[in-house]
């Protein structure tokens, strides 16, 4: 079966996430909003991993907790196993969220320095009544050696672990529901280069015993060609380009796009010496005051006067590649 014939597994339609600011010394006065994402739409077919790339501050990762329910859009749509997330009530969100879960980018600060390693695993079963008893400890012991730790671990605190382990023990807290969709957010940004080929591995190897689906936030864009099916690259709360790994990577359309695969080194140095370098002048706008049309027009080299008036739309390029600019 292709990609393009997989169920639709998540729908994210017209997303939109403002932060209102607030001044005064009780704060009640609302001088402005950041507007973090803006108009954000895409799905994730079941079994397949979708990058999300862009630079810091691009609204990411407020996509993904959007996406989880732990922010509640200002507008948009979400849907999850074809239920729409924002509109159902908290016990019904409870249920479904066993379904969704997430892996943190710190794997120092995300778990708790009080709890084992074993009752941190463990914490999703109760929560959700899952397993009892034997069955319980037996569970947390599967999932310790599914990420690879010895069960004889479980005793064990936090600060007795590597930061690789650590993430390991998040992995197995996020499989200890048994969910179908997990947000990967920035998972390997904190470890050592020598770890986190390790944790891709095992990502890849989970995904394709369980049958997981991923959405692949990072930095890394020799990682995320290497995790993903499909990648949606964001700047300053949009997406200004989507489309299949290879073909993004290999037909990169949006001058955005095309810098951030520039910067990314080539292990030759007479290729890297010879080829092209796409340097973007100036800094990333303030989302509390976005630039108007085109959000990339300011630092854009092939800057037209329409990119300052007109606000491009995802235009489909063909064989699902989609990009946001007037000059394709």
């Amino acid at each position: 079966m292709s990609d393009n014939n997989k169920e639709i597994l998540v729908e994210v339609k017209d997303l939109t996430m403002n932060f209102p600011m607030f001044k005064g010394v009780f704060r009640r006065r609302e001088v402005g909003s950041i507007r973090a994402v803006e108009g954000v739409s895409f799905t994730i077919r079941k079994g397949e991993t979708l990058g999300l790339v862009g630079e810091s501050g691009c609204g990411k990762t407020t996509t993904g907790k959007c996406i989880l329910q732990l922010y509640h859009p200002t507008a948009g749509r979400i849907f999850f196993e074809g239920k729409d997330l924002c509109s159902l009530g908290r016990s019904d969100l409870r249920r479904i969220r066993s379904r969704m879960q997430v892996i943190f980018q710190d794997p120092y600060g995300s778990l708790n320095p009080r709890m084992t390693a074993g009752n941190i695993v463990g914490e999703p079963l109760k929560i959700h009544g899952l397993a009892e008893g034997a069955r319980y400890w037996d569970r947390v012991e599967e999932l310790l050696d599914m990420v690879g730790l010895n069960p004889a671990m479980a005793n064990r605190y936090p600060h007795e672990f590597s930061g690789g382990q650590r993430q390991r023990i998040g992995i197995a807290k996020a499989l200890a529901v048994s969910p179908s969709f997990i947000i990967c957010d920035e998972p390997i940004s904190a470890l050592d280069v020598s770890i986190q080929a390790q944790i891709i591995n095992l990502l890849e190897h989970l995904q394709q015993r369980l049958g997981l689906t991923f959405l692949f936030i990072a930095h890394d864009l020799s990682v995320v060609r290497h995790m993903s099916n499909r990648v949606a690259v964001m700047y300053l709360g949009r997406i200004v380009e989507i489309a299949t790994s290879n073909d993004l990577y290999e037909n990169p359309l949006h001058p955005y796009t095309q810098a951030l695969l520039a910067a990314v080194p080539i292990p030759d140095p007479f290729v890297e010496a010879g080829r092209e370098h796409t340097i973007l002048q100036g800094e990333v706008p303030s989302p509390l005051n976005p630039p108007s049309g085109c959000r990339f027009h300011p630092r854009c080299p092939y800057m037209r006067e329409e990119c300052r008036q007109e606000e491009p739309k995802l235009k489909d390029q063909g064989g699902d590649h989609q990009v946001r600019c007037v000059l394709v």
